[in-house]
C-alpha cells in the first residue's frame, strides 16, 4: 500500500531492508553485496530477493561458504574502493571471521592514520523468538560494541530498517548492522521521502513519567508490550529505541531518566560485561542525583542460548520487564 502524496509505505522490516539495499545500489555502482545463498535465493530471509536479477552476478555474489574469506574479500574491495555489504547468515556465523572483523576492518584505518577508510558493512541476524536450533539464535553485539573502530548499529522498525541501511552503507567506517530476525515480517509504515533522524541517534518511542525502559532491536516492542500493560495498571512508561549500539547517543537516554527518576534497560544478550550493563553504569554515572532507585537490568541468563522449546524462559519478555518496573516504584 502507497500514499502517492506523502510517499509512505507499508512493508515488512524484511522488505524495507530489501528496499534500502536496492536504492543504494542504484545510487552507487560501487555497492556490492556479498553473502551465502544472498544470490539466487535471495537470502534465508529472503532479505536480498531479486537484487541478483535486477544488478547481476557481478554485484549481488553468491559466497562459498567460509566468513573469513568473505569477510577478508570485503576489506579487500573497500580498501580498492568499492561498499562492500557483507551478510551472515545467521549470528551464530559471525565467529569464524571475528579475527578478520575485530584485528583487521576495526584497525587497518588507525593503522593507516585516517588515510585508509573502510566502507564495510556487516549485516548480522540476532537474537531469538524464531524457534532456531544453536548457533542460529544469539545475541553478540557486546562482542562488537567493545571493538574499538567499530559503528554498530539495529534498527526495530521497517522505517529505520529503510533508512539506517543506506546510512550504514554511506558511512566511511566499518558498520555492524544487527537486524533482529523476529522483526523481519511484522509491518510498518516506511516514509521514502525523507529520514527521520541520523543514524546514530536513539529516540524516544513512547513518552511517559514514572519509569524510562531502554532497549534496542526486538527488544523495543517487548518495551512497548509491557509498558501498555503497565499503564493499564496506572504506572505510566516512557520507552528509549538506542538504535545505535555504537557509538551511544545518550541524550534522550538521560533527559529520559532524570524526567522519571527511575530507569530498566533490557535486551535478549546475557547479562554479564554487556551492553545493558554498559548503559546502566553510564546512566549511574550521569544521572546520579536524579535517580530515585538503582538502575535496573533485564536480560537473556548468562548460559549459552538454550534449545528452541526453552526459548520462552530464557528470552525477557513483558511480564520481566514489568517484574523490574515494580522493583524500581517499590523504592
Amino acid at each position: 500500500m502507497t500514499d502517492t502524496q506523502t510517499q509512505i509505505q507499508t512493508m515488512s522490516f524484511g522488505k524495507a531492508l530489501n528496499a534500502g539495499l536496492r536504492k543504494a545500489m542504484q545510487d552507487s555502482d560501487r555497492v556490492l553485496l556479498m553473502g551465502e545463498d544472498i544470490g539466487r535465493l535471495g537470502g534465508v530471509f529472503r532479505v536480498t530477493e531479486g537484487l541478483q536479477a535486477e544488478f547481476g552476478e557481478r554485484r549481488v555474489l553468491d559466497t562459498p561458504l567460509a566468513e573469513s574469506g568473505i569477510v577478508g574479500t570485503a576489506i579487500g574491495l573497500a580498501m580498492s574502493g568499492f561498499r562492500p555489504v557483507v551478510e551472515i547468515q545467521f549470528d551464530g556465523f559471525v565467529f569464524p571471521a571475528f579475527d578478520q572483523i575485530t584485528t583487521q576492518l576495526a584497525k587497518l584505518t588507525n593503522r593507516h592514520e585516517g588515510v585508509l577508510s573502510l566502507p564495510v558493512v556487516i549485516r548480522i541476524p540476532y537474537g531469538g523468538h524464531i524457534g532456531a536450533v544453536e548457533h542460529h539464535q544469539e545475541s553478540p553485539e557486546a562482542y562488537f560494541t567493545h571493538t574499538p573502530g567499530l559503528r554498530v548499529v539495529s534498527p526495530s522498525t521497517p522505517n529505520d530498517a529503510y533508512w539506517m541501511i543506506q546510512d550504514a552503507i554511506a558511512s566511511n567506517d566499518p558498520v555492524i548492522f544487527m537486524e533482529p530476525k523476529s522483526r523481519y515480517w511484522p509491518k510498518g509504515e516506511v516514509d521514502t521521502s525523507a529520514r527521520a533522524l541520523p543514524l546514530h541517534a536513539s529516540r524516544v518511542v513512547r513518552r511517559g513519567t514514572d519509569v524510562t525502559l531502554i532497549g534496542h532491536g526486538a527488544m523495543v516492542t517487548t518495551l512497548l508490550q509491557a509498558a501498555a500493560l503497565a499503564e493499564a495498571e496506572g504506572t505510566s512508561c516512557e520507552v528509549v529505541d538506542l538504535r545505535s549500539l555504537s557509538p551511544v547517543d545518550y541524550g534522550p537516554v538521560l533527559e529520559s531518566v532524570r524526567s522519571t527518576g527511575r530507569a530498566v534497560v533490557a535486551q535478549e544478550a546475557p547479562q554479564h560485561t554487556s551492553l545493558g550493563s554498559e548503559i546502566a553504569a553510564t546512566i549511574a554515572e550521569r544521572a546520579f542525583y536524579s535517580l530515585e532507585a538503582p538502575v535496573l537490568r533485564v536480560s537473556g541468563f548468562d548460559v549459552p542460548f538454550p534449545a528452541a522449546k526453552l526459548e520462552g524462559s530464557y528470552l525477557p519478555d513483558a511480564d520481566r520487564v514489568l517484574e523490574a518496573v515494580d522493583r524500581a516504584l517499590a523504592y
